[in-house]
């Protein structure tokens, strides 16, 4: 895997991301410092509702923004709005009221919303070979999981030397390097589009691609389960660790470490399982092994005491999960469209995922406040059971790649039905099968 690292483009990229995951740590703990700072004990409400303007800007502006930047190239995208973040980050320093923490983390997580897509879709260009791009998938999963473990290690050491605002300074810092890193890549051309849509319809195009493709409308309910298991994770595990167990707030860190390790350890694993078995055999087994976990675990917690060995192997399981569902998607998203489309796909299904994740949050918040954090399990495992059933329908088995479909709207020499033969119905043919403006629509029979 970590043999990738000698591909000089992917090795820049990949630095950029650590680089960019390590300031965005630094800011969500400053973030919280700086809320305690201005709101006190309400600094809690003031996070959750930066967290709720965080969801609805990763799903309400990440299919606009890719519309707006379609004609930009990648490279220029990437700079720029790593420079915008940089200058919004440093924004925070200056801030003294409540509302201008709204107002800038809306706008920061915004550009986040189109910077994100854009990049996951550069890497299937840069790594054509799908061994590799399955090895940047897992790289990439590592990555978050270890900013997720390490930054607040990090910040912790720093708020040693200097103040907590100066943490926004080094999340700056970090941005300017993301962006100086992908000033350094060499990108391929950006592929030709076959038309140009109007505004709307490029808005729109991503999601037209996911409900028109049967592994796509898998991923998404998919997206469901997973959300609904790691929602009680990131919810509610400081209420598990600090009111039920009675520990202290570094064993929270150690809750949320043991979530990481499964997901790390799915990830190292995830490229030489996928040699073997299909990405759909793993993604619907991690799917119904999460509502299960869940439900499990809160009729344990209902019948008796859960040990904390016992709760962090419970935390383990479900990082497992996750991660067998999450990191092969990438495979499905560059599977499902030409090159040209990718960058649309990708950026809905950044919006999409993310509004899995704001219904599953207030879900797990409510459950668990209003009716105990053992129903609160067990009302997740439903709704995590409602996606994987979804998927198991809409992603039917042995789907293949290539299908025999019939062209009724082209002329006869168009270039597309060079290998179709005509017949009553039109002209029909085989080859891998993407929608696309050329099939609107997923064959039915065939």
């Amino acid at each position: 895997m970590f043999a990738l690292l000698r591909h000089p483009v992917y090795r820049l990229l990949f630095s950029a991301q650590i680089i960019s995951l390590a300031g965005t740590g630094l800011t969500t703990v400053a973030l919280g410092l700086l809320a305690f700072r201005l709101a006190g004990a309400d600094a809690g409400a003031v996070l959750g509702t930066a967290l709720a303007i965080k969801m609805v800007a990763y799903v309400g502006v990440s299919p606009l923004a890719r519309a707006f930047l379609e004609d930009v190239s990648s490279r220029r995208v990437l700079i720029g709005l790593d420079l915008v973040r940089t200058f919004l980050v440093l924004c925070l320093l200056f801030v003294t009221e409540i509302w201008q923490i709204y107002v800038l983390i809306f706008l920061l997580q915004s550009a986040s919303a189109a910077f994100t897509p854009t990049f996951q879709a550069v890497i299937p260009e840069i790594l054509p070979d799908e061994k590799d791009y399955t090895n940047a998938l897992s790289m990439s999963r590592l990555a978050y999981d270890l900013e997720s473990m390490l930054s607040p290690l990090f910040a912790a050491a720093l708020l040693t030397l200097v103040p907590f605002s100066l943490l926004f300074a080094g999340t700056g810092i970090a941005f300017v390097a993301s962006a100086a890193l992908v000033f350094a890549c060499t990108f391929p051309p950006s592929p030709a589009k076959s038309e140009q849509l109007p505004f709307w319809s490029r808005v729109t195009h991503g999601m037209r691609i996911f409900t028109a493709t049967p592994r796509l409308r898998g991923l998404l309910a998919l997206n469901l389960t997973i959300s609904a298991a790691g929602s009680l994770v990131i919810v509610n595990t400081v209420v598990f660790v600090r009111d039920h167990f009675g520990r202290s707030e570094a064993e929270v860190a150690i809750a949320f470490a043991a979530f990481g390790a499964g997901s790390m350890m799915t990830a190292l694993i995830l490229p030489r399982l996928l040699e073997r078995i299909l990405d759909r055999s793993v993604m619907l087994v991690a799917g119904i092994l999460s509502p299960l976990i869940l439900a499990g675990f809160g009729v344990a917690w209902l019948l008796a005491p859960v040990g904390w060995a016992s709760f962090l192997s419970v935390w383990f399981a479900l990082g497992l999960c996750y991660s067998a569902v999450l990191t092969p998607s990438g495979r499905l998203l560059r599977r499902s469209a030409d090159a040209a489309d990718r960058p649309a796909i990708f950026a809905a299904q950044f919006a999409l995922s993310h509004a899995c994740w704001l219904v599953a949050y207030p879900v797990a918040g409510y459950s668990g406040s209003t009716f105990g954090l053992a129903v609160s399990a067990l009302v997740l495992s439903v709704l995590a059971l409602i996606g994987w059933c979804a998927a198991l329908l809409v992603w039917p088995q042995g789907a293949q790649r290539e299908l025999d479909h019939v062209h009724t709207d082209l002329a006869p020499d168009h270039p597309h039905l060079q290998d179709a033969v005509r017949t009553e119905d039109g002209y029909r043919h085989r080859h891998v099968f993407l929608v696309n403006s050329l099939h609107r629509q997923w064959p039915t029979q065939g």
